[in-house]
């Protein structure tokens, strides 16, 4: 090979090591910041211990056939050892026996309470009404001093909701939100589940979803907790009754409201598995990146790019850099160092941060390498979102179909 094709090849290959160096030093950064910064809901647990936390908590869970995990969020409700503690079911048009399964897992505990929904109304997205009724229907909901939000396919730990209501006083916030715990024991929650969260995350960092100022309002909906007040300020979920994602409309609405949020890190005491298999996963997060770019085509093909290059092509690069570099070292020994060099520093910043990230998301650390193959499953379901807006091509979520129309 001519010698100036080995420069050349080593100056690209230079390059792409170089940028991977700095991106993944940035987000090896950042992730540190983040966690240093950004309480988790381990110290809402030190906090209920010294002085346990009082006032009167429902919990309103809207449940759509969802016979596969109803019994097991029942169950870990029922171990909750919150006095003050009410459990609304609202369970919304089920076709299957999630009805049944809830009783039965319910038994005789008078603190749980089921209400049936039969019809969702024309305007209304189906979990946003099925929430309204079992807060409108439900006489716990309605002498409740906090309402608390939670998803179906979401457990609960003992002391979880004593430990949030420690940490929204500690805090001084009227809106608590958790990042859950996700399961990874499927092969997509292993290989593309830490991908889809961290492009989320980049669109709403969570320092920024707690800065005083220049906020970015953000609130996952597998967990919002609310002050009375705060709920009835920003006008209950009828205020977004329309939303596909609610939670990041009644974020937007309880920051306009000057509404104080705070988004924390759940830590292993609130956990979620979000979707049963692969199909339910492209079409969740689909719908989770359109509504999150503001059903704009464009931003959706840029996070698809970003996520291509940050998270596969440059540490690609590295990869094929380190063999090209042993065998260019005999004939060009200074090309061949420097690269290897590089090449080095990048890996243990591209491994590092990633092995902290899957540190903090409670997941295997072995599989932290399987980024670089999720970021491309994941840019390609940025990609389909993307062509599912410009088509118009519908979705079922929740028991409706919605054509997802570009703004």
């Amino acid at each position: 090979m001519p010698h100036w094709v080995m420069v050349v090849i080593g100056w690209t290959l230079g390059t792409g090591v170089l940028g991977a160096m700095i991106v993944w030093g940035l987000v090896w950064f950042r992730v540190e910041m983040s966690h240093a910064t950004i309480p988790t809901l381990r110290r809402g647990q030190r906090l209920a211990g010294q002085t346990p936390p009082r006032g009167r908590v429902c919990v309103v869970v809207p449940a759509h056939n969802e016979s596969r995990v109803i019994e097991g969020l029942v169950r870990s409700l029922k171990a909750e050892t919150y006095p003050e503690l009410r459990v609304v079911l609202a369970l919304d048009r089920c076709t299957d026996d999630t009805a049944a399964i809830a009783r039965r897992a319910v038994g005789d505990d008078d603190r749980f309470e089921i209400v049936e929904v039969t019809v969702c109304p024309e305007g209304w997205a189906g979990k946003v009404h099925a929430v309204h009724s079992g807060v409108a229907q439900s006489n716990a909901a309605r002498d409740a001093e906090m309402l608390l939000f939670a998803d179906a396919d979401t457990l609960f730990e003992p002391g979880c909701v004593a430990a949030a209501v420690a940490m929204m006083r500690d805090r001084q916030v009227e809106f608590l939100s958790l990042i859950s715990t996700l399961t990874c024991d499927k092969w997509f929650e292993r290989v593309a589940q830490l991908a889809a969260g961290f492009e989320l995350i980049r669109q709403y960092p969570l320092t920024r979803a707690n800065a005083s100022k220049d906020r970015r309002a953000f609130a996952n909906g597998q967990f919002m907790l609310f002050s009375r007040a705060a709920y009835e300020r920003v006008g209950g979920h009828e205020s977004v009754k329309d939303a596909i994602l609610e939670d990041l409309a009644l974020a937007k609405r309880a920051d306009e409201l000057g509404v104080s949020i705070g988004v924390f890190f759940a830590d292993g005491l609130f956990r979620c598995r979000m979707y049963a298999d692969w199909a339910q996963f492209r079409r969740g997060w689909k719908r989770i990146y359109i509504e999150a770019a503001n059903r704009k085509p464009d931003r959706l093909a840029s996070a698809a790019w970003r996520t291509r290059w940050l998270g596969t092509l440059l540490p690609a690069a590295m990869f094929v850099a380190i063999p090209f570099a042993l065998w260019v070292r005999p004939f060009d020994a200074p090309m061949g160092w420097t690269l290897l060099g590089m090449c080095g520093v990048a890996l243990v910043l591209w491994l590092g941060a990633l092995l902290r990230m899957t540190w903090f998301a409670h997941a295997p650390l072995w599989t932290a390498p399987l980024h670089v193959v999720g970021a491309w499953l994941v840019a390609s379901i940025l990609s389909e979102a993307r062509a599912d807006i410009i088509h118009r091509r519908a979705t079922t979520w929740g028991g409706r179909e919605f054509v997802m129309e570009q703004k």
